[in-house]
């Protein structure tokens, strides 16, 4: 199940991702209201986790517009508000569910699981292709040109999750809380770039253009 997380507090927002991946969710995140905004237009996510107070848009706004273009989206918003008419707002927007700030961890762990046992279940992908890429799931094997490659486990992990999000901008730290999880000592921006430049040279080999390309000060972008 895929997971986009919108807010503004990182003391929040990076341990809550940590803790939903490590429930074995794929969570994306972003710390504006106009960066969640491009990221939930892509219609990828099971479940959209929005705070309510966001600099630029609001969680209510991003809600209440992805609902007046038919995205149906289970929502979930945290906010701080906790007046009947916060409330009433919330989910007149078209939020699933409305989260009062501070909250317990069990209680948002619950509510998750709610709200996204009301969508059918869509299996994942055994095989992901880009271009002349495939990766094999179920043998965790990868193909380039129809010639195996091998990696070591947590280059794998690296390219599914690579696959997963193709021509999108990835931060440092988006892909480190993926690959490192919870309890794990998350490495240095320069330990990520080592990893990437491993796997970069067994996929690419000797070709001129590189799958993965940097975006410097920001991250990576596959394809």
């Amino acid at each position: 199940m895929r997971i986009l997380l919108v807010d503004d507090e990182e003391e929040l927002a990076q341990p809550l991702q940590r803790i939903l991946t490590n429930q074995g969710y794929v969570v994306d995140s972003a710390n504006s209201g106009d960066r969640g905004w491009e990221l939930a237009q892509t219609g990828d996510y099971d479940l959209l986790i929005l705070d309510w107070m966001m600099p630029e848009k609001s969680g209510v706004e991003i809600c209440s517009e992805l609902r007046q273009k038919g995205d149906n989206t289970p929502v979930l918003i945290l906010t701080a508000k906790d007046t009947l008419d916060d409330r009433v707002m919330g989910l007149d927007s078209g939020a699933d569910d409305y989260l009062v700030k501070p909250f317990e961890l069990r209680e948002l762990l619950a509510r998750v699981r709610a709200l996204l046992r009301r969508i059918p279940i869509a299996s994942e992908p055994n095989r992901l292709n880009y271009a002349d890429l495939e990766l094999d799931r179920d043998n965790q094997v990868v193909y380039r040109e129809q010639i195996a490659i091998a990696l070591t486990e947590r280059e794998y992990q690296l390219l599914e999750y690579f696959m997963f999000h193709p021509n999108q901008l990835l931060s440092h730290e988006q892909i480190s809380q993926h690959l490192w999880k919870e309890g794990e000592d998350v490495p240095t921006s320069n330990a990520l770039a080592a990893q990437i430049k491993l796997l970069r040279r067994k996929i690419d080999r000797d070709r001129p253009i590189s799958l993965i390309n940097t975006v410097y000060g920001k991250g990576y972008r596959f394809g």
